[in-house]
């Protein structure tokens, strides 16, 4: 795990990449119907606008909150590392995933408008799933795999 802040910037930027990537695909196709090859080109779009935005969110806000909530309940000296990455892991998605659907709800799909809220809503209740599956089954496994290489 990141001991210094240039190895957290870094594992920060590995995991943005890794989930924004995932849940931009995942979006598009909901909103196709399915998914097809285009849907992993059509994701490049919307990366400029999302990993920025979700590194942001993930360093300054919600990286911290998460570790906090954590620590409060965790002893990284007496307890099981596993319990740690879950509880991280779990507590950045049910932080960033509304955030970000958020997000994507008023650049991607309408805006400021009469029913935002609900389209807000709805885009976070389909998002928790897959987010919690890929962070805890492929994103985070994935970067810890890929940072212990470097």
């Amino acid at each position: 795990m990141p001991k210094s802040l240039g190895q957290e910037i870094l594992f920060t930027i590995l995991m943005v990449f890794v989930m924004v990537y995932a849940m931009v695909c995942y979006n598009i196709a909901l909103a196709m119907g399915g998914l097809s090859n285009s849907v992993f080109l059509l994701a490049f779009r919307e990366l400029p606008l999302m990993i920025p935005l979700a590194f942001v969110l993930d360093f300054v806000i919600v990286g911290p909150i998460a570790k906090k909530i954590t620590f409060s309940k965790f002893n990284p000296e007496k307890d099981n590392p596993v319990f740690i990455i879950l509880s991280i892991s779990i507590c950045s998605v049910w932080l960033m995933c509304p955030l970000m659907s958020l997000a994507a709800t008023i650049i991607f799909k309408g805006g400021f408008q009469k029913e935002m809220i609900s389209i807000w809503l709805q885009t976070t209740a389909l998002n928790y799933p897959m987010a919690t599956f890929w962070q805890l089954f492929v994103a985070g496994p994935l970067v810890r795999a890929i940072f212990v290489t470097k």
